[in-house]
């Protein structure tokens, strides 16, 4: 958590790297990362009540208004000037051009990728399926070392060009918190444990594929990283996360070891991170990058549909289990490619070489 808000809030660096910085950290350090952790710690509170009473109301149906107008993305940014107030003067909104800072003209340009993608790809019109604006927050305090989604807007922080940089630098941060959106609409799955860690490797999951579908790769060609963009030149790691072999990202005397697991006989059982919602989603995100290598091609076209048909699932609960969500993802598969498919098969193989079986 990061900010007062009425909708939950979902932050891209987690509480425990955070903390690692604080305790390691000289003074300078120290006091970005104890002020960025702060509001998480905060406002934790605020972020389970408004998930429960999201569950407690259900999936909304779109409005029928909005389905008659077409479709368009719709962007605007504001300049917090390294304050609090999200709700600054805008600085760009949609159709304008540039204006020379980088952070504005990068949110500008990473919003708009992350809308055509869903559009695109999934005929998702914005991120509530109704068309609403886009709204990017930069600049937001000083050194503030994270990136978020409070439920209404994206929200990017500046870093310090010492540990973190730029958030707006990297497009996978970008449609990783924009994919907290998607969930918070078509989810919602539960900011806690087990349904907490595939909130974050579902985000993880479509801000791999925006990265993919951008640069044109297929899921062969990919790193899987996550954030490749934020970690400064003199951090001894290669991204936030890596969806391809959790807990190799980073190794740092700052930020310590990456302790995301890949299968679940290393699950991690903690209290903190809101019972390791950023540190367990490691073993889903290995059997996402798992299914969508077997099938091959661009990961959208087969993996992504599945899961991404899986979140708005009916049958999808709030609090799901690993094992829960993986047998939905099967029934989807089935459903969408027939009983006895590769895609099935796949599916299937994909969570048993995690550890999650049927």
């Amino acid at each position: 958590m990061c900010i007062a808000s009425r909708s939950p809030v979902n932050c891209i660096v987690p509480d425990h790297v955070l903390r690692r910085i604080a305790e390691r950290g000289d003074d300078e350090q120290r006091r970005a990362a104890l002020d960025t952790l702060s509001v998480s710690i905060t406002l934790r509170s605020a972020r389970t009540q408004a998930e429960a009473r999201g569950a407690a109301r259900g999936r909304e149906p779109v409005a029928s208004l909005a389905a008659l107008r077409p479709p368009a993305v719709q962007r605007l940014i504001r300049d917090a000037n390294h304050t609090t107030d999200v709700m600054a003067r805008v600085v760009r909104q949609e159709g304008q051009e540039a204006i020379g800072d980088a952070a504005v003209d990068e949110a500008y340009e990473y919003l708009g990728d992350t809308w055509e993608f869903f559009f695109q790809v999934f005929a998702r019109n914005s991120i509530d399926q109704r068309g609403m604006t886009i709204e990017g927050v930069v600049h937001y305090k000083e050194s503030y070392y994270n990136a978020f989604w409070n439920g209404e807007q994206m929200v990017f922080g500046d870093g310090s060009d010492r540990i973190f940089t730029r958030m707006t630098q990297s497009l996978s941060v970008c449609a990783h918190e924009l994919g907290h959106g998607v969930i918070q609409y078509d989810g919602p799955l539960i900011y806690q444990r087990e349904a907490g860690a595939l909130n974050e490797s579902t985000a993880d999951a479509f801000g791999a594929m925006v990265d993919q579908w951008k640069r044109g790769e297929t899921a062969d060609q990919a790193d899987w990283l996550i954030g490749r963009e934020i970690l400064a030149e003199e951090v001894t790691g290669k991204a936030l996360r890596s969806m391809k072999e959790p807990g190799t990202a980073y190794d740092d005397d700052l930020l310590g070891a990456d302790e995301q697991p890949g299968n679940m006989n290393d699950f991690v059982e903690t209290e903190e991170d809101h019972g390791g919602v950023h540190i367990n989603s490691g073993i889903p995100n290995r059997a996402f990058f798992l299914v969508a290598t077997e099938l091959g091609g661009h990961s959208w076209d087969e993996a992504g549909r599945i899961w991404y048909a899986t979140l708005g699932h009916e049958r999808l609960r709030p609090n799901a289990t690993f094992r829960q969500f993986a047998r939905l993802t099967r029934h989807v598969a089935g459903v969408i490619y027939g009983p006895q498919s590769k895609q099935v098969h796949a599916v299937e193989s994909g969570w048993s070489q995690v550890g999650v079986e049927r």
